[in-house]
């Protein structure tokens, strides 16, 4: 996630440098033909203004629909570090109020509570490793050093038992969670949590199975293949058309090298509104302008050991103006 409030040119120009170079490329072509008087008619600049205005529709309806998801995703990792708390404060309560009515003991109900909420901060990283299937994409706007990342950051979490087997699972943050249903009737069983706890313990899982699936919605649903195809085809479209459009009206007023410049620009500021659209429409990629996974998993990691009362991890602090 960017998250400071300018941005380099030069990495934003690397961004669109493709579109760029053909703008620059035909908007000089243009001027030399018209110079040297091999073309002499001029289209009208309405041409492109229906044109731009279509287009302009296009994008701004993509890049409000891909905001939605970019957003969406934001709220739902919120949900997830919201609820793991929750759970981990019933769990935590729980046992220490049977170690206070005698039910168990003081080490047991310790051994249970880290278990569980070690799973829970487990499910966090899985999920994200998940989404982000554990790749680096190399495309602009990246942090100098990517961070890879791997299953070893959730070992520490768990036996190594439990660790070798979900290893082997297809969907590993969908079978911590049946793990963590286990042990919570197992806890019940055990009388570390009380005989009604599973009343309010499985509302709390089945809203991790709901935010893990619409996560899985958003990674596994790209936004509708049309509006990206036609969007950039219709703005291949008007930058070819634009240095037409305005080499007439420049003509005019004797000074046609301003046709160079003004396409340039105005086709760069079309391109770029679109790669915005572009780069928020899948907040799971690990890029820069994703939802910050690592941060959240990072602060869920915090807070729930700071519940436990042991030792926090170092907090992860955004690098050079970037939150991962």
């Amino acid at each position: 996630m960017i998250i400071k409030r300018n941005l380099s040119p030069i990495k934003i120009l690397r961004y669109v440098r493709a579109e760029t170079v053909v703008s620059v490329i035909l908007s000089i072509a243009v001027y030399l033909l018209y110079k040297s008087g091999v073309l002499v008619l001029a289209l009208p600049f309405s041409l492109c203004a229906i044109l731009g205005s279509a287009l302009a529709i296009f994008i701004g309806f993509r890049n409000n629909t891909a905001y939605a998801r970019w957003w969406e995703a934001r709220t739902l990792w919120a949900n997830i570090h919201n609820s793991s708390r929750s759970f981990a404060r019933q769990i935590i309560s729980s046992a220490e109020n049977a170690v206070a009515i005698g039910k168990t003991t003081p080490e047991k109900a310790r051994v249970y509570s880290c278990e569980v909420v070690h799973r829970q901060i487990a499910f966090a990283h899985a999920l994200r490793l998940r989404l982000r299937e554990d790749s680096i994409a190399i495309k602009a706007l990246r942090l100098p050093t990517p961070q890879t990342a791997s299953t070893e950051e959730f070992r520490h979490l768990l036996s190594p038992e439990e660790y070798d087997t979900i290893l082997s699972k297809t969907n590993i943050p969908n079978m911590l969670l049946q793990k963590q249903a286990i042990r919570v009737k197992e806890g019940m069983k055990e009388e570390i949590l009380g005989g009604f706890d599973n009343i309010s313990l499985e509302p709390t899982l089945a809203t991790f199975n709901t935010l893990q699936g619409s996560c899985e919605r958003i990674k596994e649903t790209p936004l509708l293949r049309q509006y990206d195809y036609f969007t950039r085809l219709f703005l291949v479209v008007f930058m070819l058309l634009l240095p037409f459009t305005l080499i007439g009206d420049f003509i005019k007023i004797g000074i046609d090298a301003l046709v160079i410049p003004v396409s340039i620009t105005i086709a760069f500021v079309f391109n770029t509104i679109s790669k915005v659209g572009a780069a928020n429409e899948d907040p799971f990629e690990n890029l820069t302008t994703d939802v910050p996974l690592t941060a959240i998993c990072n602060a869920i990691e915090r807070d729930l050991k700071e519940m436990l009362g042991e030792e926090l991890p170092p907090k992860i602090e955004a690098e050079k103006g970037y939150l991962m």
